[in-house]
């Protein structure tokens, strides 16, 4: 930990010295122009939030997100990106660090630490959700960042994406282990006219067992409406239809301009989305059978968005979101799983 500190310390006054240098650099010559554009590019986003439970008397205030991405391109075939979140619910991690390698137009190579190639609704950034609080698909599904590599190939003729990977099985936070297997990912996608569908296969040892999921989603996106609907299937290898789940969700937004000395855009949210029961699996590899159930539930989230959009890069919101659940083994709620109120505050640059 001592080391990662020291880290993300080096990597912060390394964006503020970047950023400073851009700021002062407003005089270049036709020359120099040419390399501007291979300068780290930095964005960020903050999340603060208030949450009130309303089936127990609690309150909380939070900062979700503090995070801090750097990125660019080093000529014209070689890409990186480095992300930390400074500030995760008071936990700082070590997100993205990889490398890209483009030797045709469409083809490139990457390695190094990032999100498997699986889902879609994983893939929203903080800057670009929607709802405060991410999907049970997410949240509870195949939500994976990992080390490895990943190849993706855009198809010539048709608006196809073709992406698979292998990965380490293991977090995050140590890449120094040793395994006997690895986790495997692979991810189809199309886009055509506002329309995009994709289909995705992940099989992982997380813990004790592995896990094959299939996952599907469908979108569509006009200037005013965005509407999405992702089905995810999990199923532990060797246990028959007793260890299957299903994640899934529906969801929309309405954006209209609005005309204020400040807010620009007024938008309206609504989901609905869920898991069904999940065996949950001991991380000791001499514990094959599931240590607990994850009690299944439904959620219905309504909420509203006013909005700065200074450019697609510098964004202000302000959300109110809503979130009624419903369990279905019938538990008493907690403040952590119980219908909630959340206003929060983003800014993206």
């Amino acid at each position: 930990m001592k080391h990662l500190h020291h880290l993300l310390a080096a990597f912060t006054l390394f964006l503020i010295s970047i950023a400073s240098q851009a700021q002062t650099d407003t005089v270049v010559t036709a020359g120099q122009s040419q390399w501007k554009k291979y300068l780290p590019r930095v964005h960020g986003v903050i999340r603060a939030r208030f949450e009130a439970s309303t089936v127990e008397e609690a309150y909380r205030f939070q900062v979700r997100n503090a995070r801090l991405s750097l990125g660019g391109d080093v000529g014209s075939m070689v890409s990186y990106c480095m992300q930390a979140d400074f500030c995760d619910r008071g936990k700082i991690k070590m997100l993205d660090a990889w490398v890209g390698i483009t030797p045709l137009h469409n083809l490139n190579f990457r390695a190094g630490q990032f999100r498997v190639p699986f889902g879609v609704d994983a893939f929203l950034a903080p800057a670009t959700y929607i709802f405060a609080n991410r999907s049970y698909l997410v949240k509870y599904g195949a939500n994976y960042r990992a080390v490895g590599l990943r190849v993706s190939y855009l198809m010539p003729r048709v608006p196809v994406t073709l992406e698979a990977g292998a990965f380490n099985p293991g977090t995050i936070d140590d890449h120094q282990p040793w395994s006997s297997s690895l986790t495997f990912a692979s991810k189809a996608t199309i886009r055509s006219h506002g329309f995009t569908a994709s289909v995705g296969y992940l099989s992982h040892r997380p813990q004790s067992r592995r896990i094959n999921y299939f996952d599907a989603a469908i979108g569509w996106k006009n200037s005013h409406w965005t509407l999405n609907a992702e089905y995810l299937y999990s199923h532990p290898v060797n246990m028959g239809s007793r260890g299957v789940a299903h994640a899934y969700l529906v969801q929309s937004d309405y954006a209209m301009p609005l005309r204020t000395k400040f807010f620009n855009r007024l938008s309206f949210q609504g989901r609905f989305d869920g898991r069904t029961d999940a065996p949950v699996f001991s991380a000791d590899a001499t514990a094959p059978q599931p240590q607990s159930t994850w009690s299944g539930r439904n959620r219905i989230t309504l909420g509203s968005t006013i909005s700065h959009i200074h450019t697609s890069d510098m964004q202000l919101h302000l959300r109110v979101n809503y979130e009624k659940m419903f369990h279905h083994s019938g538990i008493h709620p907690t403040a952590d799983d119980g219908d909630k109120a959340l206003l929060e505050l983003v800014l993206s640059f």
